[in-house]
């Protein structure tokens, strides 16, 4: 079974401009990405999607595979251009994140475990122990509702499940917290992906503003996989400071 891991990224980032060519360590943010998402034992290859020519230039210089694609409203009409147009022989195509610099490539080839061992899901993703209150009141942090058998029930920036009885902080301090963090990582059976781009917008999915809800209203099923923690996400100048100061610290 071949599998592709694909990057999109994109120079025009509102909170932190030109985020993939930042390269206070002596490599780009891209290229950090790249070789990590490499490690992975489940990928045959790793391409940047990427949105422009100068960008492409950077990642053709440290040795990665790059495709310009067009414009596109996310990263994963981004990716379904790359998987359409140039990995007809991959079954599965895996969405990860451009500015993830410390993504664990074990948490990758668990996602494309997890889908090649359940036939009847369509794709899969990941999800953390959300333990901090501030990070779980934060619509910035994506929650994930699972249900016993390992399928999403639903995903929200609320906080959801609700906890009617008892304070969330209440229940997070006797140790085995309700809450799990949504981690954007996703391994999609190819077909899949290309027909879930072709559908319009969900109801859910404009609501929230969360692409995987698309594919929960069209009746599709998300597998998801627990991991133990994330790699962190660079958004904004404080986390690229925060990457900055770890890396030189290892």
């Amino acid at each position: 079974m071949r599998v592709a891991g694909i990057l999109p990224a994109r120079l025009t980032s509102t909170r932190l401009p030109r985020k993939p060519l930042l390269a206070e360590t002596g490599k780009t943010l891209i290229q950090h990405t790249w070789e990590a998402a490499s490690n992975a034992e489940t990928l045959d290859e790793v391409i940047v999607a990427a949105d422009c020519e100068e960008l492409a230039e950077v990642v053709r210089a440290f040795g990665g595979r790059v495709e310009l694609t067009g414009e596109h409203p996310s990263g994963t009409d981004r990716i379904a251009e790359v998987a359409k147009r140039c990995c007809p022989e991959a079954e599965i195509i895996v969405n990860i994140q451009g500015d993830e610099p410390e993504i664990d490539p074990s948490h990758i080839d668990n996602a494309v475990a997890a889908l090649t061992s359940h036939p009847d899901w369509q794709m899969t993703t990941l999800v953390t122990p959300l333990t901090d209150p501030e990070l779980l009141r934060s619509p910035n942090v994506v929650k994930a509702v699972c249900a016993s058998d390992g399928r999403a029930l639903y995903f929200s920036r609320s906080v959801v499940p609700f906890s009617r009885d008892l304070a969330a902080e209440e229940l997070l301090a006797a140790g085995d917290s309700p809450w799990r963090h949504h981690i954007g990582l996703y391994a999609y059976r190819r077909d899949f992906l290309l027909q879930l781009t072709q559908l319009p917008p969900s109801p859910l999915e404009q609501l929230e503003k969360l692409e995987q809800l698309r594919a929960l209203e069209n009746g599709a099923t998300i597998g998801v996989v627990e991991v133990a923690e994330s790699a962190p996400g660079i958004d904004t100048p404080e986390d690229y400071q925060h990457f900055l100061h770890r890396w030189r610290a290892a």
